[in-house]
């Protein structure tokens, strides 16, 4: 039997054939399009082009060309039923089994997609032509909407009027449009009703373009009807799995890297409006991880820029909880607050694109950052409230999949906690500096470690176990005879450690020839202090950590020398650059 044209499509849709093929080939972008090292030919000049819009592949050396499809069978050797399977798989979608079931599925499936289609089409005709449609078509002229936008998003009006309702009543069975939940039967009234009567109606598209769901918005003053609805769940839709406007930003993602996800359909249409047309909206529920998924195929960074006020902020919050679960280390979340309680479609309308998207640069707070700020407004100045506020942000960090975005995280909440508490000194003098701090000191403090980097913080807590655990250091000095610091004043001190003791022959450390504040950076800032407190007697253990700090300050040693590479290639494409990239990249991976 063959798979259903719909079933393939959707598969190519959710997947890029980049994302598939550099699973397999290490590629790089140039111009609209990607290139690499043919797959199916040594070589040592990339001859091998992926183009994501025209969604095909090509081979100038072994003119191989095909879709996803085609790459998977010819790479892996696989027939095409398994292809498809591998790549359903991948696009997160239900196996085709072919059984008797999903033969009735389809038949319904099709069906579904037909009813809501021709729903659709009449409803957004008749908010033109009915003349009962003139008080919807004055609501969406209030709101700034011209003609153009109505049409793009297929915007509609149900009246009043039951002539659709009996026509489609004639063409498909009572079962069939029962699913769709259009209609609901009312029992005082004995007949079926339409859900979304006297509402200007939103469609909601699947990835592929089918309508297979509404949003209705009510626009007259009506105390006893929810302002918005949705479709109710069926077995072909479901809110969690789903976004606004999706279908048409997902072709935007070659072109641009971030998208916007705000919380209602007018939103959508007011930054469309204004020319911001990568955004999408959830469907009146919290920020799903299978949302997060979804765009993650398409985008690097998403911005969460929900409604400006308390319950806006509450649904950012639970978004933020929810969709950190899935941060990946290629991957971005970030969340914009917008002032005076403005919505995306009002703040867009009144400030304009170029406004909105240069605050939404200078505002936008990443998602971990986030999250502290709002759990340290709860805290309070004692013991008690500390320790829930620390537990709370380590339960947070441990939800999180990535183990390497897990580690960062945590490390960054630690290190945050730590500037809430007295230091104790390099000479562990009982001195106790007082909780309370002034403004100036305060504001002070936060300059210094906005302006401190991940890699200065690794360098610290290198520096902070030499000055810890000379001993230790002089028994494994061979650890650290390579290692390469990359702040200037980070490197004096390094070089000051090193000469004071002679390549730790000895270990006295208490007369350096180093600038008391440099020295006190080091003290304040190493995120790995509260783990060697808490160790300080466990040799193996700070070698341990003393070995992964060295292998992430190599490592990032290697990003440099593969960005400069990187760059130098694009420009240059010779085979000897891209020989010592490809070189640098392996001793990376082992690394």
């Amino acid at each position: 039997m063959k798979y259903p044209k719909e079933y393939l499509q959707e598969i190519k849709t959710r997947l890029k054939i980049s994302t598939v093929v550099s699973k397999t080939v290490s590629l790089k972008k140039r111009g609209k399009e990607y290139i690499g090292l043919s797959p199916f030919k040594t070589e040592k000049t990339p001859s091998f082009t992926v183009n994501d819009e025209k969604e095909f592949y090509h081979c100038f050396s072994t003119s191989e060309h095909g879709n996803i499809f085609d790459f998977v069978m010819k790479t892996q050797n696989l027939k095409f039923g398994e292809s498809v399977k591998y790549l359903s798989n991948l696009a997160g979608m239900r196996p085709y089994t072919f059984s008797k079931e999903d033969e009735i599925r389809e038949e319904k499936w099709n069906k579904y997609k037909a009813i809501y289609a021709k729903y659709v089409e009449f409803y957004h005709k008749d908010l033109f032509k009915n003349p009962l449609a003139k008080e919807a078509k004055n609501y969406l002229k209030n709101r700034n909407l011209t003609i153009e936008e109505v049409k793009k998003f297929k915007i509609g009006y149900v009246s009043n009027d039951e002539s659709f309702k009996e026509k489609i009543f004639k063409e498909f069975t009572e079962s069939e449009i029962k699913d769709t939940g259009l209609f609901y039967f009312d029992e005082k009234k004995k007949k079926y009703l339409d859900r979304f009567r006297d509402r200007v109606i939103f469609p909601i598209n699947n990835i592929s373009g089918d309508p297979i769901a509404l949003g209705g918005r009510i626009f007259k003053d009506n105390k006893y009807l929810a302002k918005y609805i949705n479709s109710p769940e069926t077995p072909f839709f479901k809110k969690g799995s789903n976004l606004y406007n999706l279908d048409f930003t997902r072709k935007l993602s070659n072109n641009i890297n971030n998208i916007y996800l705000v919380e209602g359909y007018m939103d959508v249409v007011g930054l469309s409006r204004n020319k911001v047309e990568n955004v999408v909206a959830n469907l009146g529920t919290s920020l799903t991880t299978k949302q997060i998924l979804t765009l993650n195929q398409f985008f690097q960074h998403i911005t969460v820029c929900f409604d400006g006020d308390e319950s806006g902020y509450k649904a950012a919050l639970r978004a933020a909880e929810n969709s950190i679960i899935e941060l990946k280390p290629e991957k971005e979340i970030s969340f914009l607050f917008l002032p005076n309680k403005n919505d995306p479609d009002s703040f867009v309308n009144e400030k304009g694109k170029d406004f909105f998207e240069e605050f939404s640069r200078s505002n936008s707070v990443p998602i971990h950052k986030f999250i502290f700020n709002h759990y340290l407004q709860d805290m309070n100045d004692n013991p008690s409230s500390r320790a829930t506020f620390e537990k709370k942000l380590r339960t947070i960090s441990s939800t999180i999949k990535d183990e390497f975005i897990k580690k960062y995280i945590l490390e960054y909440f630690l290190e945050k906690v730590s500037e809430l508490t007295p230091n104790i000194n390099f000479k562990k003098k009982k001195n106790y500096s007082k909780l309370t701090k002034s403004l100036k000191s305060t504001q002070k403090y936060y300059n210094e470690t906005k302006s401190l980097t991940a890699v200065d913080i690794k360098e610290f807590s290198f520096l902070y176990i030499l000055l810890k655990k000379p001993m230790l250091i002089k028994e494994n000095f061979n650890l650290i005879e390579n290692v390469k610091l990359f702040s200037s004043e980070n490197k004096l001190l390094f070089e000051e450690i090193i000469n004071k003791t002679n390549n730790f022959k000895n270990t006295d450390l208490k007369n350096l020839n180093i600038d008391e504040a440099l020295m006190d950076r080091v003290l304040r800032y190493a995120s790995i202090k509260h783990i060697l407190v808490k160790n300080l007697n466990d040799d193996q253990k700070i070698l341990e950590i003393l070995s992964e700090i060295i292998r992430d300050l190599k490592n990032y040693e290697l990003e440099l020398r593969i960005l400069d590479l990187e760059s130098r290639f694009s420009k240059d494409l010779t085979e000897a650059t891209f020989n010592e990239l490809k070189e640098l990249k392996k001793l990376q991976k082992i690394n």
